[in-house]
Parts: C-alpha cells; structure tokens; sequence
C-alpha cells in the first residue's frame, strides 16, 4: 500500500471519527472509532471524491459487496485496488 492513500484516507476517517490521525489504527474498525452508518456513507463520499472512484453502493453491506470495510487497512487496500482498476497507470 502506498502512504500517500494511506495517510488520505487515515485522515478522512480521523475527521468522521472526530480523532487525531494519529489515533487511527490499520487494524481498528469503524465501529471501533465510532463511525456509525451516516459517518460511513460520509467517509465514502470523501474517499470517492479524494480519489476520484467510484465505490460500489452497496459497500455497507459486506456480503454483498467486494468493497472491504471491515477494518482501516481493508479500506485501504479497497480504495487501492478501485483506484489501479478505474485508473489504470
């Protein structure tokens, strides 16, 4: 992974989460910060439009989805993967 989208979306998540990036662990959940379903939705607005993707809209839903929300570091490898499939280099 690289840190610069790393760090991007560390920082989107610290400000939903109201924390200091500093305090948001790869390993934590959102629920573990205390996002709730509005935090999350607001998360993926500004993720998707960081990184100019689209993420699929039913990435709340895990099951039903290939989009990885189950911890910070599945956001990130997530947003990775949409950013090298919708933005091929």
């Amino acid at each position: 992974m690289t840190e610069a989208v790393k760090d991007r979306i560390i920082a989107i998540i610290a400000e939903q989460a109201v924390l200091e990036p500093a305090d948001v662990k790869m390993d934590a959940t959102l629920e573990d910060l205390g996002i709730d379903s509005l935090g999350l939705v607001e998360s993926i607005f500004a993720i998707e439009e960081a990184f100019d993707i689209q993420v699929p809209f039913n990435a709340n839903e895990p099951d039903q989805s290939d989009f990885d929300i189950s911890s910070v570091a599945a956001i990130v490898a997530a947003v990775e993967a949409l950013v090298a499939e919708q933005h091929p280099a």
